[in-house]
Order: structure tokens, then C-alpha cells, then sequence
């Protein structure tokens, strides 16, 4: 299990939510911060707690349906002058609920598509060649476990793009220490979720930060947050290594 003391972890959608919480949990291990939200000021409460915690952190924002807001966040990251060594992309819209899933519009499709699957790459790839020149680094995309539901269209197809794009890359990266991985913290009761969910937030702890703190130089495998619920992350980290498959390509993996 790697140490994250004093690395530095990008976190999108860090303003509440399962973001919030993974990053107090980075915090309390060390890990300095870069915290996003639609706004800077949208993470105020979130980068007082965490610099309590004795890291050093900052807050960016952009809207990430805005590709130009994107590009902007990023050279404001680069501004810092700090080497991200960690993306935990958390940030994710589901736009709507169509209980008449015909009549679904196309801009379901349009901002789901841009703020769940095309932002979080252009995160990834702007990340990836400092990642890959010092040897080191960890990106975890946030997926979903939403099948046959018509009704969430634009969001499913949105993460099931998400999970497509980041396996075939994570191939091209297994074996090295650049490792690239999903997780899925399945169906709390944040913004996204709803007050609905069976899940409370912290139920995704410390699944959808596994993939941060393995050192197996294994890419290409979703850790659901569900597989380690109660364990601490020792344990998660044992569980992952031993006994969570990479992606193949093949039907049912």
C-alpha cells in the first residue's frame, strides 16, 4: 500500500457529496489537495476542514458541461506549481429522470456526455504524460452500476462511455506504476443519488479511494465501493490486490 503523505491529489466534485468525503479521508492520511467544484467558492467549506487537518490544499472551480472552464481550471492547476500525482475524478451529473424514456431529449445525451465522460478524460489525458515521466501516479474515474433503466439514459451511457475509455487506456499502462482504475460507490444519498438511496455517503469509504493506495502495478479494474464496506483501508487495499480482476474485454468481466 502506497503512502499518500505529502503527494498531491486532484479531486473533482469535492464540494460535497462522495468527493467531500474522499477528500477529508485523503486529508487525514496527508495528502495535500487540489479540491474542485463548479466554483472555487463552492469548496470554501471543504478546504477549511482539510487544512485543519495540517495538508496544504487549494480550490478550483469550473463547469464541466463549459469545456473551456475545463482547460481554464487546468492551466490554473498548473499555475500552482504543484505535481499532481492523484486524480479521483467524483464530479458527475444525472441530468434527468424520463419516466416516458421515449421522449428523451437529445441535450440528455449532450450534457451528460460532457460533464460525466468528455470532462474527466480531458482531466486524465492533461495529467497522464508528467504522470507517466516520473514513474508514478494514480487516476480512479467514478463509474456507475446503473443497468436497464431507459428511464437514466443520458447518464448510463455516459459512464458506460466513461468505463470503455478509461479501460482501453489503463491497458496501455498495466504493469507500470501509472495505474488507471474505476470505482463505483454505488447508490448513496448525496445530490446525485438522492434522499431515496439505500446508501449513506460514507458507505463509499474506502472504496472509492482504493484505487489511489494499491502498488500492484495493475490498471483496468473497477473497485465498487461495495466490495469494502466495513473494512479499513488496509484490509481494502489487501482485499483489491488479491482479489479484484483487471478488465479483459470478455463478456461478464
Amino acid at each position: 500500500m502506497i503512502d499518500v503523505k505529502g503527494k498531491w491529489a486532484l479531486i473533482t466534485g469535492a464540494a460535497r457529496g462522495i468527493g467531500y468525503g474522499a477528500a477529508k479521508f485523503m486529508a487525514e492520511r496527508g495528502c495535500n489537495l487540489i479540491l474542485h467544484g463548479r466554483t472555487a467558492e463552492h469548496c470554501a467549506k471543504v478546504l477549511e476542514e482539510v487544512k485543519a487537518l495540517g495538508v496544504e490544499a487549494y480550490a478550483v472551480g469550473a463547469e464541466f458541461s463549459d469545456l473551456a472552464q475545463v482547460e481554464k481550471m487546468l492551466a490554473d492547476i498548473d499555475a500552482l506549481g504543484r505535481q499532481v500525482d492523484i486524480v479521483l475524478n467524483n464530479a458527475g451529473v444525472q441530468v434527468a429522470y424520463r419516466t416516458d424514456y421515449l421522449t428523451t431529449p437529445a441535450s440528455d445525451y449532450e450534457k451528460s456526455f460532457l460533464i460525466n465522460t468528455i470532462a474527466p478524460m480531458m482531466i486524465v489525458y492533461h495529467f497522464l504524460p508528467e504522470m507517466q515521466k516520473r514513474g508514478f501516479g494514480r487516476i480512479v474515474n467514478t463509474t456507475s452500476g446503473i443497468r436497464l433503466e431507459p428511464e437514466q439514459a443520458g447518464y448510463s451511457a455516459s459512464k458506460a462511455a466513461l468505463d470503455k475509455v478509461t479501460f482501453d487506456l489503463a491497458s496501455k499502462y498495466d504493469g507500470t506504476d501509472v495505474i488507471i482504475s474505476l470505482t463505483d460507490p454505488g447508490w448513496c444519498r448525496t445530490d446525485l443519488g438522492g434522499q431515496h438511496a439505500p446508501n449513506a455517503p460514507e458507505s463509499s469509504l474506502p472504496g472509492v479511494v482504493v484505487g489511489a493506495f494499491v502498488d500492484d502495478k495493475i490498471s483496468g479494474r473497477n473497485f465498487a465501493a461495495g466490495y469494502f464496506h466495513g473494512m479499513t483501508l488496509e484490509q481494502a487495499v489487501e482485499y483489491a490486490e488479491k482479489n479484484i480482476p483487471k478488465y479483459t474485454g470478455s463478456i461478464g468481466n
